[in-house]
Parts: structure tokens; C-alpha cells; sequence
């Protein structure tokens, strides 16, 4: 996603509608790990001082999933983080740097020092000069206090359109005006963004690393982008880090003319075979606690719930939500809520918690052996179903599905979904595992579709071995060179 802010990838506009929806008060289906011990400070120079920094910090964190904890990709990652601080603009500044616990592509800076990336671009990358070129990116934001200037002049947009409007007493004055200085703030970030990749394509370089590496990621992430967006003819989604930071041929161009201040591709140090020693091992995907996506199945072996979307839908594991999109518009959240045991579900719908609810709707039902309702409603221009589960436990999970047409398709994916809901095992569930980064040895008459073939838990593995190892299709696999594959 984006290398300059700590934002969730924006959702479909059906989704959004879902959250609207959802009046009362829900507990969350993952356990956000806690924002305790696990960033790294680098650097012994000006000290981490920024009070929004280290307000936003335990935001971020329980945001993202928790902190990763491996010894060996903190020490990667450290590794890179010190090269790069000594070759900036501003050697003298420290880093807490924090490896986040998401599958999702993404990196960021905030105020004073504080630096993320999610284990999802670690597993991404393929080199460290590519991982240096998004930090150094992210810290010459820091360096250059672009989200201070950002920050002062949207305080100076809104007081200019407040002015406007209270001195002429015209809302639609002051709402141009307001629009005026956003048009003028999008082109300040954008400029803002241009100067970062220009500041750290040459803080990589006179590091010692590939000053290309940024323009090389661009590409390997874009790849990435159209293996997800291909998964149900367009219902992925981009990484976070293209979402609001998006790769254009402008910046591309801009990345590789920096580059070639340097010389031709080729110099530079791009330390492959050492980064990919430091994410041999490392979680891929989803983490257990936060449960599992398996294709189109959600699992959660701590929860102990199982259930599958239809063929064209792609699952997000959210950190408070299950959410996935169907490729006829359908949107789906699967949450967790606070009921008594033993409450009844039909009372719960009809309690007045769902805008547009439709009366006489209600249905009282059983999913393999679990006590269940549902209920129907319109509101907005869309239509919903929702259906609720309890299990033994107590626990009480929701289902929410929203689309602009109420077709029997609509109806039969929110059937088949829920009827697909169960309990696992005790022993199934003790037998699943996460899947993992795998470093293996390319061996003679190895091919990209033998290797991918060793993969497990995914969809689609030959052309995700190809995005994550960002290859061609014709490219070839020398023996004895290193590749990523994902295994149990």
C-alpha cells in the first residue's frame, strides 16, 4: 500500500453500507495482539519525541494485528533499517521500528521516528535493497516533516473555509472554497510523495544498495496486485500500499530517472541471498490467532468455526471482521456479537438494531445442529440478509450480506453460506496449521509449475509462485538459485 499513513484499505461501498448498518455494539471475532514489547530502535542519535507518534502507536498496533515477534526477520529488518539511516539526510535520528502482524502489503511513518511494515511486504519483497527502498522512502517523509506540513496546511484549508462562510453567510461559498483547498492538499501530496521517492532512491544508493530496488518493487507489487485482483474477475483488492500511494507510470519514471543519476541498473548491492534467509519461516498469510482463510474457507481453529463463500467471492480477513465480495456486487461481514446463551436470535433481529427492517421477516432455523435466524431488510437503495448463529459455547456469530439487487443469486449465496457454517472438531482443529515463507533450493529440471505445485493452503499457486518470487513467465530457474514457495 501506501508508504505514508497508518489507513486501512479503503472497502467496497456495499461494505462500508454493512458497517452503517450494524447499529449496537459488536465484540470483535480476532483478538488484537497487545502493543507491548517487539519494536526495535535503531539508531542512538535524536530521540523518539513525537506526542502524536506515540499517541497513534497503540492505535496502530492493535489495528494491524499485534507486533510479529521472530528474532531472525528483526534482525533482517534491522540490518537494512541502520545501512539506510547512516546513508540519510539525517543520520542522526532514531527509529522504533515495529514489524506488524498483517498479511496486508503496507509500510508507514508517523512523527518522530516511528516506523511500521507489515510481515505481508517482508514476504513480498525478494531482496533487502527492495525493503530499504520502502523505508528509506517512509523515513525521508520523516526527515523532510511532510506530515507536519501536511497537517498545518488542512488546519489552514478548514479555518480559510470557515472564514468564508461566516463572513458571507454562504454555506455553498464556503463548501468551494473547502473544495478548492482539498484539490490544492491532493496536489501537496502528491508532490510530497515525488520528493520522498527521489529522497530515498539516493539514501539507498549511497547506502550501497540496487538505487533501482524502488522502481523494481513497484513492479513485483503491481504483480502482486493483478494476481489478487484477478481472484474473482476483479472482487481482490490492491495492496494497501497501492491503494492511496498508487504505483503510476509517473512515479515509476520518476523512480528509475533517480536511479540513473547513480549509473546503469546493475550497481548497487541487492543482497538477496542474506534477506531471504531472514524470512525463511516467516507466517504467511493469515496468523492463527486471527484465523485462517483457506481458498474460499474461513477457519478458526481457537474459535473453533468453520464456513465457505461461493465460487467468485474473495475472503478478507479483517482484524474486527470477516468481509468478502462476490464478483455480482454481493458484499458479506462475518462478526462476532454479545448475546446471553440461550437468547433468542428471531427477538435479537427484530430488536431494532437494522435500519429498513423488513417486519414478518424473521425465521427461526438450525445450521448443523446450531440454533439460528434470520431476517431480511431494505434501506438505501440495498438489500440485505442477515443471519445470526449460536453455538454450544454461547458464542454468537453474525452474518451480514448487502447488495443493490435482490436477485435469487443474491439469496443463494447468503443461503449456501450459512448453511455451510459449522463447528470444528477438536482434532481438525488441532491439525491446522499456519502457512509459512519456505526458502528452497531450485533443483535440476525444476519449473515454476513443478515448484508451485509443492505449495499448499492457496489458490491459484502458480501465479502466486511468480508474484512472490516476481517473475515472468519465461523466466528462467537456474539450478541452485533460491526461490520463496508457501507451505503448511
Amino acid at each position: 500500500m501506501d508508504w505514508t499513513g497508518a489507513r486501512r484499505v479503503p472497502v467496497t461501498a456495499s461494505l462500508v453500507l454493512l458497517v452503517g448498518l450494524v447499529l449496537s455494539g459488536c465484540n470483535n471475532l480476532m483478538n488484537a495482539g497487545s502493543g507491548g514489547p517487539g519494536s526495535l530502535i535503531v539508531g542512538a542519535g535524536e530521540g523518539i519525541d513525537s506526542r502524536f507518534g506515540a499517541d497513534e502507536h497503540p492505535r496502530i498496533i492493535a489495528a494491524y494485528g499485534g507486533v510479529y515477534h521472530d528474532a531472525k526477520l528483526e534482525q533482517t529488518v534491522a540490518r537494512i533499517v541502520g545501512r539506510v539511516v547512516a546513508a540519510s539526510d539525517r543520520p542522526n535520528q532514531s527509529y522504533q521500528i515495529t514489524i506488524l502482524n498483517a498479511p496486508s502489503i503496507n509500510a508507514f511513518a508517523l512523527p518522530g521516528g516511528y516506523l511500521y511494515v507489515t510481515r505481508g511486504l517482508l514476504a513480498l519483497a525478494n531482496d533487502s535493497s527492495a525493503v530499504a527502498a520502502v523505508l528509506a522512502h517512509e523515513m525521508a517523509h520523516v526527515t523532510a516533516d511532510h506530515a507536519t506540513a501536511r497537517q498545518n496546511k488542512a488546519r489552514t484549508a478548514m479555518i480559510v473555509s470557515q472564514v468564508v462562510t461566516d463572513v458571507l453567510n454562504d454555506d455553498d461559498t464556503g463548501r468551494l472554497a473547502l473544495a478548492s483547498s482539498q484539490r490544492s492538499l491532493a496536489s501537496f501530496s502528491r508532490q510530497q510523495e515525488l520528493e520522498a521517492d527521489v529522497i530515498g532512491v539516493k539514501t539507498i544508493g549511497r547506502a550501497g544498495y540496487d538505487p533501482f530496488a524502488a522502481s523494481r518493487f513497484l513492479t513485483s507489487m503491481n504483480r502482486f496486485a493483478a494476481y489478487r485482483l484477478a481472484a474473482g474477475g476483479g472482487g481482490g483488492k490492491r495492496p494497501e500500499f497501492l491503494t492511496s500511494h498508487p504505483s503510476t507510470p509517473e512515479r515509476y519514471d520518476f523512480a528509475v530517472r533517480a536511479a540513473r543519476e547513480f549509473g546503469a541498473p546493475g550497481l548497487g548491492e541487492i543482497d538477496r541471498q542474506r534477506y531471504l534467509e531472514g524470512v525463511d519461516g516467516m507466517v504467511f498469510g493469515d496468523d492463527p490467532s486471527q484465523g485462517f482463510v483457506r481458498k474460499r474457507s474461513f477457519v478458526h481453529p481457537l474459535l473453533g468455526v468453520n464456513f465457505t463463500v461461493p465460487d467468485g467471492f474473495v475472503i478478507d480477513n479483517a482484524s474486527d471482521a470477516v468481509l468478502a465480495t462476490g464478483v455480482d456486487g454481493t458484499a458479506l461481514r462475518f462478526d462476532a456479537v454479545s448475546l446471553p446463551t440461550g437468547a433468542d436470535l428471531g427477538t435479537y433481529l427484530a430488536s431494532g438494531w437494522i435500519n429498513g427492517f423488513i417486519p414478518g421477516s424473521v425465521r427461526r432455523f438450525a445450521v448443523n445442529g446450531n440454533p439460528a435466524a434470520f431476517a431480511g431488510a431494505n434501506t438505501k437503495g440495498w438489500s440485505f440478509r442477515i443471519a445470526v448463529v449460536q453455538v454450544e459455547t454461547g458464542a454468537t456469530y453474525r452474518f451480514i450480506f448487502a447488495n443493490e439487487v435482490d436477485s435469487g443469486n443474491f439469496a443463494k449465496a447468503a443461503e449456501q453460506t450459512v448453511e455451510s457454517f459449522r463447528m470444528l472438531d477438536p482434532t481438525e482443529a488441532a491439525k491446522l496449521s499456519s502457512l509459512r515463507i519456505r526458502v528452497v533450493t531450485v533443483k535440476p529440471g525444476d519449473t515454476h509449475l513443478s515448484l508451485a505445485r509443492t505449495m499448499r493452503g492457496v489458490d491459484r499457486p502458480l501465479e502466486l509462485f511468480r508474484a512472490l518470487n516476481d517473475f515472468e513467465p519465461n523466466t528462467m530457474l537456474p539450478a541452485g538459485a533460491k526461490v520463496k514457495i508457501v507451505a503448511e
